[in-house]
């Protein structure tokens, strides 16, 4: 059944910088996929340097389940296996050929496959990785079979794109994805839309919710924490829309579709707009000339988004690409200035006086890290029925019990962003939350 749900606990951070509704597309001449964009994995290697690949050939496998292949984007030679210390592979480059040759799958009997014969067949065509899971915010795992999947139509993070605009015109694909999924779970398939449906409010065979709020709002583990409560045990899955549509069009031509439409977004960006780059593209054409000499990139957003060079490369989950200002030195007057231009959380300066102003924030974290300062600062922006500070106790003190009472299984670092960036006391929460979830699946496996 839908649900029309609201919440009041976050914030939307208004920055300068949004990207226009105008495209154009970029090629990169070499792409990188990363083994370490996908947390826990093992990668085992089927290439080497110098082997000639297609669109949709094997780079890669997961050793603990042989059958999920991460493929190549683009057909070409391997230019290069990045390593780093012990020997952990870290990219595997590929110099993209002109015109692409693709890897070409059998997809005539797709509307006849059973759950599992769809789950094999996004395995070995390296579709399976677009499919994550909660618990542990990792690649599903296909020997689990979801309570639910979820998609969210939506993005709230700060300077997010806009979904509706990017697949306005990819309907069907979106479709064969939905259907795609609907085999892979005995429960519902739910679409979780806000505001303007748009294209999502066509598709069938699906649940789709609306949800009204501020970021975290788009949060998919918001979203299941208030449709569909993940209990201890339980497994669901989520796709990123356009990873959906990604996998509707590969199983309606037997290509692996490798283009994505990324927002080039933040104050530092000249003309703040979208392109049509590749899957792991370099950001160098990306950003060259269109940002502001010195500025931070990074891949994805100012919460959770990667810090990357101007040589570096696109995450295979990022959709965005922000660059903002690097502060070298500390404020003049600190907190003693009125501080217009300082977004505050907890009313500090007297820009929370202008709640629609937008503001280019740069990367000063104003302050060190301290013990925690009991403010009631998280619960303000944190929209689950937890306790945010006493979970991430848990976790630094490594009570297992604790933390599963606590709701561990129900968050991943992402929902733990906005009290990160509130945060009085400069805890890197994110990371303390990746690692109890670490912990956590560790001890059940």
């Amino acid at each position: 059944m839908a649900k029309n749900i609201k919440i009041s606990r976050g914030v939307d951070i208004k920055l300068v910088g949004k990207a226009e509704q105008k495209l154009d597309a970029i090629d990169s001449a070499t792409i990188a996929i990363k083994p370490t964009d996908f947390h826990g994995l093992i990668p085992k290697l089927e290439v080497k340097q110098g082997d000639e690949v297609k669109a949709g050939s094997p780079l890669f496998y997961d050793k603990n389940n042989n059958n999920i292949k991460f493929v190549s984007p683009v057909s070409g030679e391997v230019a290069e296996v990045v390593r780093g210390a012990k020997r952990r592979i870290l990219e595997v480059r590929v110099l993209a050929d002109k015109e692409t040759k693709f890897e070409t799958y059998d997809v005539s009997g797709v509307a006849s496959l059973d759950g599992r014969g769809m789950a094999e067949l996004l395995q070995k065509s390296g579709q399976w990785s677009f499919i994550k899971q909660r618990p542990f915010d990792v690649v599903a795992n296909p020997n689990n079979k979801p309570k639910s999947i979820f998609v969210s139509a939506f993005d709230s993070s700060p300077l997010a794109p806009d979904y509706n605009y990017i697949l306005k015109e990819k309907g069907a694909e979106l479709q064969a994805g939905i259907d795609a999924l609907a085999k892979l779970t005995d429960g519902a398939v739910n679409v979780v839309t806000r505001g303007d449906k748009g294209v999502f409010g066509n598709l069938k065979n699906c649940t789709i919710h609306s949800i009204a709020g501020p970021h975290p709002v788009g949060n998919v583990g918001v979203q299941i924490h208030h449709i569909d409560t993940l209990n201890k045990g339980e497994t669901i899955w989520s796709v990123n829309p356009q990873d959906l549509a990604a996998i509707g069009s590969f199983l309606k031509t037997g290509k692996v579709q490798s283009k994505r439409v990324v927002a080039l977004t933040g104050a530092e960006v000249k003309s703040p707009q979208y392109f049509e780059v590749t899957l792991g593209a370099s950001t160098e054409k990306l950003v060259l000339g269109k940002v502001n000499e010195g500025a931070r990139i990074i891949s994805g957003n100012v919460l959770t988004g990667d810090k990357l060079e101007n040589s570096g490369y696109l995450g295979y989950y990022h959709h965005q690409v922000t660059a903002i200002r690097e502060d070298h030195e500390p404020a003049f007057m600190g907190w003693l200035a009125p501080g217009l231009d300082n977004l505050s959380l907890s009313r500090t300066f007297f820009s929370w006086l202008m709640p629609n102003k937008k503001y280019n924030l740069g990367t000063a974290i104003h302050g060190e890290e301290r013990a925690f300062v009991m403010t009631g600062e998280y619960e303000q922006v944190f929209p689950f029925d937890i306790y945010p500070v006493q979970l991430l106790k848990s976790i630094l003190v490594n009570d297992i019990e604790q933390m599963e009472n606590l709701g561990i299984y129900e968050v991943a670092p992402e929902d733990f962003a906005l009290c990160e960036f509130g945060c009085t006391s400069k805890i890197n929460s994110q990371e303390i939350v990746r690692n109890g979830l670490d912990l956590i699946q560790k001890e059940l496996s």
